[in-house]
């Protein structure tokens, strides 16, 4: 099979294994977890635990993978503080060991008054921009880098991320229509590419039969707080 739908195959078997990959480093967590929302969620990811060499190696492969399948061309990686400096460090190195070799930059919190001063760290930020990240919970920290991309005079272009939620977001406490996700792709014009999403997270839990029970409770609040 060749075309999109090789493509297709290709990418959903990288979100199975990212699924498997987050389950197996404790990163992706079932049980009950309060969200940033309010809400009582059955699953939490935690992207802070692929906390060694191994790991963070590994989870670079799926970020790069994912990129380079999305076919998103962009001309700086910048990681904003604080998971995206080391997340975007490691997508760098792993893209230039796959042969496209891209500058990188990210930012501190605190502007530093000597040296270099300021607060970005790393390349130049030019051209069009990719932020990454973990996952998009409001949109908050994409904005934040959305305007400090374009103080530098660069063009906010794509954000990576490893989890789509694939859920409503919440304004004044209130649940919308939309997901973070949609927000920052359909209102503020990026480009979003996940390494899995929440159906696919789904998907892998229908089929392994230590995790039927976490189906049942995942497809439950998606059912409830979901949207495509």
């Amino acid at each position: 099979m060749n075309g999109p739908q090789a493509a297709s195959g290709e990418r959903d078997q990288l979100a199975q294994d990212f699924v498997q990959f987050a389950i197996e480093s404790g990163v992706l967590r079932f049980g009950e977890f309060k969200t940033k929302a309010g809400r009582m969620s059955p699953y939490f990811f935690n992207a802070g635990l692929f906390d060694d060499g191994a790991k963070l190696g590994r989870l670079a492969q799926f970020y790069a993978r994912a990129l380079l399948a999305s076919g998103i061309e962009f001309d700086v990686l910048f990681g904003p503080a604080y998971k995206g400096i080391p997340l975007g460090a490691a997508v760098a190195v792993e893209l230039a060991r796959l042969g496209v070799n891209k500058p990188f930059a990210y930012n501190r919190k605190e502007a530093k008054d000597h040296g270099e001063g300021g607060t970005l760290v790393g390349a130049p930020l030019k051209g069009r921009v990719l932020i990454v990240d973990d996952v998009i919970s409001a949109g908050t920290a994409v904005r934040e880098s959305i305007a400090l991309i374009q103080a530098a005079g660069a063009t906010p272009h794509a954000v990576a991320i490893a989890l789509d939620r694939q859920e409503k977001a919440t304004e004044n406490g209130e649940d919308v229509s939309w997901s973070a996700v949609q927000y920052v792709r359909d209102t503020l014009g990026l480009q979003v590419c996940a390494i899995a999403n929440l159906a696919q997270l789904l998907q892998h839990l229908s089929k392994t039969d230590n995790f039927c029970t976490h189906f049942e409770a995942v497809s439950a609040y998606r059912a409830r707080y979901g949207v495509d």
